[in-house]
């Protein structure tokens, strides 16, 4: 379940055009109806790429290409925007639960960094009024696995009452902490949620936006809310703790173009390993090939090819 999104990607000259829009390298921000207008009229002089997107989305569409069934619970309005969201669903075998019917779809402006970080300004849309009300107990029917981003988090009941739907119809729940800002303006609630979750999955600055810890410190903290704790520490790899058990996976070297969708699609990587009850160690590995894969390409789709060489190597490492 998240903000289902298109997503408009461009790659800036350098970090300096972040810095005359008011954007913080990395960051996302929430933007208006007019700053989103004055935003994309300028990205239109700019080569651009469009892809759907929204961070549970991009995770969902991974597992789908791994060849898994799966669902998602969003919102699109009547546009364009939600045709192009609803097709490359229908495309990808995802079962797109839209409950949505009119109004603009959610677009997620993605300015693209020199050495590959993103920076997010996000005109939700209908996509942020998607609501507990809207949920219903056939959409968790017959899965196993619910997951969720964290930009959601600000709407408190819908989180809330997603993940008790969730743990009523024995799903395994998951959480992506999703942006360090987020993070840290709501850390009470976000202490309280992890309290409902399975696994959580966060990179170093999300680790430390909760904590107020390093990367190894903040790992033990998550172990004791989560029964299984992800931290990603960028190139250096990762981070993970089940119980008494660590295991740390060094990151692939590649070359970095983007990394839109990193964390995405390292979640899609490590649960798919989950859904196949392969050792913590090969979900880790699973999760850091779909995220080196990814990041080698601007926005999330990924050519068949490739998709054919990942089914491949994870046969391999569902041997560790």
């Amino acid at each position: 379940m998240g903000n289902a999104l298109v997503d408009v990607l461009a790659q800036i000259s350098s970090d300096d055009v972040l810095q005359q829009l008011g954007f913080e390298k990395g960051a996302m921000y929430l933007i208006d109806t007019p700053r989103f207008l004055e935003l994309y009229d300028l990205m239109r002089e700019w080569p651009l790429k469009y892809a759907t997107g929204g961070s549970a989305g991009n995770t969902i569409l991974a597992l789908s290409n791994l060849g898994e069934p799966t669902g998602f619970i969003g919102r699109v309005g009547d546009d364009e925007n939600a045709e192009f969201y609803k097709e490359n669903s229908l495309r990808h075998g995802i079962d797109f639960m839209n409950v949505g019917s009119s109004g603009t779809s959610g677009v997620a402006l993605t300015f693209i960094s020199p050495d590959g970080q993103r920076t997010f300004g996000t005109h939700l849309g209908v996509a942020a009024r998607l609501r507990a009300e809207h949920l219903e107990k056939r959409m968790f029917a017959g899965y196993d696995f619910f997951h969720v981003e964290g930009y959601l988090t600000q709407d408190h009941t819908l989180i809330e009452h997603a993940f008790n739907m969730a743990a009523e119809a024995g799903l395994t729940t998951s959480i992506d902490l999703a942006s360090y800002n987020i993070v840290a303006a709501d850390r009470r609630f976000f202490n309280h949620l992890l309290s409902k979750v399975d696994i959580v999955f966060a990179n170093e600055e999300e680790a430390e936006a909760f904590t107020g810890l390093q990367p190894e410190k903040a790992l033990e903290v998550l172990a004791k809310k989560c029964p299984i704790a992800v931290v990603k520490v960028g190139h250096r790899g990762t981070l993970v703790a089940r119980g008494e058990e660590r295991v740390v996976v060094k990151a692939r070297s590649v070359q970095l173009v983007d990394t839109t969708g990193a964390g995405d699609y390292y979640a899609a990587g490590f649960i798919y390993g989950l859904t196949h009850d392969y050792s913590l160690r090969a979900c880790a590995e699973i999760g850091t090939l779909l995220a080196s894969e990814v990041i080698q390409v601007v926005g999330t789709t990924l050519p068949e090819t490739t998709w054919e060489g990942i089914r491949q190597e994870i046969s391999t490492l569902s041997q560790l």
